[in-house]
């Protein structure tokens, strides 16, 4: 790092010294200060030395900045390196941004105290979690009281839950649109309206260009002059995606010179679309064009229900039913930055008053591009307000526009750790679709086809005994993603669908029957494709009846089990385990070879030895009791009577040895 410093120090010291025909840091501070980052970044590498040189310099929107000439050269690189980091930010080239923060973290003037907090940033923008999770630390315990100490932290928690999710990859097929659709500049916000794929594009397009005369440090040069050509419109592709020629064309919607418009939506039969629109520093609007014939009227401002000179209104989304227009603004009421709103669409296109999706939903900070199936009562939408892989994450709730369950992270590959948002159906259910994102880009987001798919785990559930399927059981699913239950039929069919191959445990249970836990490691899911089949049973019992523990055997004349004895015991682990509020009594019998009352304590000491045995294994002692009944229940003679004369029935006092145990409480 020392000699990286060094070697840019002394770069930039020559170039202060220097006589060149541009003067490179001069165009560079420009384009940062006209947020052109791009271009910003291009030439504060050239005022470092950090590429080669160019023979012209284009200076944005015709304005010079002042040359500060009593700057110190440190100051002049410093400067430069810090905002050619931030350029690159906020282009989104973070694989540039983390190299130039890298440098920025070693100055010591406090101006650039942020760098740290943007280094950490890049780092898990660049799936360095690990290396984020420590930077951003460092960040905390510099700067406890800046107020980014609390991002920082939400930035340490979406690190960790990243690491977590991407062993646990959903099951989501994400590919990049190809052809030219994902051309030069930003595309995305793809939907499709009549049989074609509409999306929004800031690919570059032809504008005149006037030369001027700038002074210079080495006097005057003529440089172009012009605006930036990357103009967000709206374009559409028809026919196969997958051709490498599909035919683009921008759609002929007549809007005022300068104007951007982008992220289209349409009500359910194509004839009216929506969608954002502004101008530089303007505020974005909604509006709305109806179709006449092949081609669209002009675009009209949906209204003051939506609209506002004092707030921004973007990214409209219709519902299926075309009842419900949602968007994204920053309009008062509001719980945080952007929120989601809503309102309803009258029978003749007007809108009904705008209302908040609620805290639910919305958060301190951005919620973004909303998608809701009135089918399935989910609303899909962007935040960069809840912890998750960084960036806009899809979070999805079940909900019907007032009440909403807690929104869940869409997990990986859905997500990246990157900026994720704008999903449109191309089916009912939802399970087809288009994104937008930058996960593949250095800089800009980019169009790909979703589709998702589902593990199905299911089986028959029957009676052990009967071996007839069991009706009226309840079945439950645990993951890291909740809870799923369904209660069997008259066929015992258990089914259940999930999303990842996250561990998993599924609970049997009814009434009067010992309820049974089955686990499905990672390890035995992931060789599953689509579907894991099993059938399950469960043994009854009923409170009080006991039942026989077959072969558990002691010692001659000890209470001593023997070994295999203890693995016939075994059996009782997981339906103690299985059923955590069940207690059972353990009870030992005797023939009737010896004494009542050494019968009685034999009896007492073998049955306690099998609470011992169960205690080791880990079965609380408070749930279970141990009793001897000696020779008092025998449920086979002992002798039998053959030619009038007594004698001895071995077979009998076998089956009198027994151990048994019995539910006492369930």
């Amino acid at each position: 790092m020392k000699k990286i410093l060094l070697f840019l120090l002394v770069a930039f010291g020559g170039f202060a010294n220097a006589q060149y025909v541009v003067n490179y840091k001069k165009v560079a501070d420009t384009y940062f200060e006209n947020k052109d980052y791009y271009a910003a970044s291009t030439f504060y590498k050239k005022a470092l030395k950090i590429t080669g040189d160019s023979t012209q310099a284009i200076l944005p929107y015709g304005k010079e900045r002042k040359s500060a000439t009593e700057d110190k050269i440190a100051e002049d690189y410093e400067g430069s390196i810090y905002n050619l980091a931030e350029s690159s930010r906020l282009y989104r080239e973070f694989n540039e941004a983390e190299k130039y923060y890298a440098i920025a973290i070693t100055f010591t003037n406090t101006r650039y105290k942020k760098a740290l907090f943007y280094y950490a940033e890049s780092l898990r923008a660049n799936k360095k979690f690990n290396l984020a999770i420590d930077a951003f630390q460092q960040f905390i315990d510099k700067n406890p009281g800046d107020v980014l100490a609390k991002d920082a932290q939400k930035e340490i928690e979406s690190c960790k839950f990243a690491i977590e999710e991407m062993r646990f990859p959903r099951m989501v097929q994400v590919k990049k649109v190809p052809g030219n659709v994902n051309g030069l500049g930003s595309n995305y916000a793809a939907v499709k309206i009549n049989n074609e794929l509409y999306f929004t594009s800031s690919r570059p397009v032809a504008v005149g260009s006037k030369k001027d005369m700038v002074k210079t440090d080495g006097g005057e040069i003529q440089v172009s002059t012009k605006t930036n050509p990357f103009i967000n419109g709206i374009y559409a592709a028809k026919g196969d995606l997958s051709s490498a020629d599909i035919a683009v064309k921008k759609i002929d919607i007549s809007f005022a010179k300068n104007t951007e418009i982008a992220a289209a939506a349409s009500t359910p039969d194509g004839n009216t679309v929506y969608f954002t629109a502004w101008k530089d520093k303007e505020k974005y609007a909604i509006y709305s064009s109806k179709k006449a014939g092949d081609k669209w009227a002009d675009p009209q401002p949906v209204g003051l229900q939506v609209n506002s000179k004092d707030f921004n209104s973007s990214q409209p989304f219709v519902t299926s039913d075309g009842k419900f227009l949602l968007f994204s603004s920053d309009r008062s009421g509001g719980y945080g930055k952007y929120d989601l709103w809503y309102c309803a669409i009258r029978e003749d296109g007007s809108l009904g008053q705008a209302i908040n999706m609620g805290s639910t939903i919305n958060t301190s900070d951005d919620e973004r591009a909303p998608y809701y199936n009135p089918l399935t009562k989910k609303l899909l939408f962007s935040t960069d307000g809840r912890v998750g892989f960084g960036g806009l994450d899809f979070f999805e709730s079940e909900g019907d526009l007032v009440d909403w369950t807690t929104p869940k992270n869409a997990g990986y590959p859905f997500n990246s750790s990157k900026d994720d948002l704008y999903f449109t159906a191309t089916d009912d259910k939802g399970t087809k679709g288009y994104i937008s994102s930058d996960r593949e880009s250095s800089c800009c987001l980019e169009v790909f086809e979703l589709k998702k798919e589902y593990l199905s785990i299911a089986g028959i559930l029957t009676d052990c005994k009967t071996k007839l399927p069991l009706a009226g059981a309840n079945v439950t699913l645990n993951n890291a993603e909740g809870t799923q239950k369904v209660i069997t039929g008259t066929d015992g069919v258990y089914k259940f669908k999930v999303d990842s191959k996250r561990p998993i445990k599924l609970l049997f249970a009814k009434d009067n029957y010992f309820a049974v836990t089955k686990n499905y490691a990672y390890e035995e899911l992931a060789k599953a494709d689509t579907l894991v089949y099993k059938d399950y049973c469960l043994s009854p019992f009923k409170i009080g009846i006991p039942m026989a523990l077959d072969n558990v055997y002691y010692e001659f004349n000890s209470a001593e089990l023997t070994e295999p004895s203890k693995k016939v015991l075994d059996f009782l682990i997981p339906i103690m385990e299985d059923n955590p509020e069940m207690e059972i009594e353990l009870g030992s019998h005797t023939d009737n070879i010896g004494t009542d009352e050494y019968n009685l304590d034999l009896s007492n000491r073998r049955a306690k030895s099998c609470t011992d045995y169960l205690e080791s294994k880990g079965i609380a002692a408070a749930r279970m009791t141990s009793k001897g009944y000696g020779e008092s229940v025998p449920i086979a003679p002992n002798e039998i009577i053959v030619k009038r004369k007594k004698k001895d029935n071995p077979a009998g006092r076998a089956k009198n040895r027994r151990t048994e145990f019995k539910v006492t409480k369930k």
